[in-house]
């Protein structure tokens, strides 16, 4: 078939759409990208979009410009949104000024297309007891990604700046990917920097719970040995969760 518009979503968890959850589809998740594409097709009735989704989870960004960039070069995108890095910031050691070094010429591949290309700063996870501590980290890439933004004339998803998101209802349960709610809102983010008016109707979120400090630690201590304990052990092997998996939609096909 061919499309008129072709929209290609790259990266790692975060595009995938880990958090927001549907067993009836490849990875049993939906995600912002997915939501996005069907807005698109919504909102321009007359085009014939096509999207594909090449994100899997885990991905360094190191393995997502050797195995996606050229994929997505070869679909002749007209859109393309890209986020890497993070997997990389959250490792022990990591040069920061070489790996955005490397992400420079991913986007320059992906900017000669002639595509529309939009990149995310990384998210300040200031208000994360667990995660603030690569805050310093996050502002060194993001300052570097706007330079290679502005480099070749791509557009920034300014995440950093997303202040809604310190509100842990965007958030799930694992509290390291986006809730539906997140995922609905980043899409709606999305189509904002692309001009478009749609949006997407965000669901009412939960009345915030009142804990008390004993249930709090125990939600910590429980949460600590369901996620953190498994992803850390998953660095420390070498492995990741996204090993033996495929990207979710690897060939243009329309939004639904």
């Amino acid at each position: 078939m061919e499309f008129s518009a072709r929209y290609v979503a790259l990266g790692d968890s975060f595009t995938e759409g880990l958090g927001d959850t549907d067993p009836s589809l490849p990875n049993q998740v939906r995600g912002w990208a997915d939501r996005t594409a069907e807005q698109l097709a919504l909102a321009h009735p007359g085009e014939t979009i096509g999207y594909a989704n090449l994100a899997i989870r885990g991905k360094k960004l190191g393995q997502i410009l050797a195995e996606q960039i050229d994929v997505a070069v070869a679909m002749k995108p007209t859109l393309v949104t890209i986020y890497a890095g993070v997997n990389d910031i959250l490792r022990p050691k990591v040069d920061i000024d070489a790996m955005v070094g490397h992400y420079s010429s991913g986007i320059a591949k992906l900017a000669g297309t002639g595509a529309r290309v939009l990149v995310f700063t990384g998210y300040d996870a200031s208000s994360s007891k667990v995660f603030a501590s690569i805050r310093g980290r996050t502002a060194i890439y993001n300052e570097l990604v706007r330079e290679v933004a502005q480099t070749h004339g791509a557009e920034l998803v300014d995440y950093w700046r997303f202040r809604e998101y310190n509100d842990w209802r965007l958030w799930g349960i694992d509290r390291m990917h986006m809730s539906t709610p997140g995922h609905i809102n980043m899409a709606n983010r999305v189509l904002e920097q692309l001009g478009e008016t749609a949006r997407i109707p965000m669901p009412e979120l939960p009345p915030i719970p009142i804990k008390t400090r004993a249930e709090v630690m125990k939600d910590n201590a429980a949460w600590t040995k369901e996620y953190v304990g498994p992803w850390v052990g998953r660095r420390l092997r070498g492995v990741s969760s996204g090993d033996n998996l495929l990207a979710r939609w690897p060939e243009l096909r329309k939004p639904h």
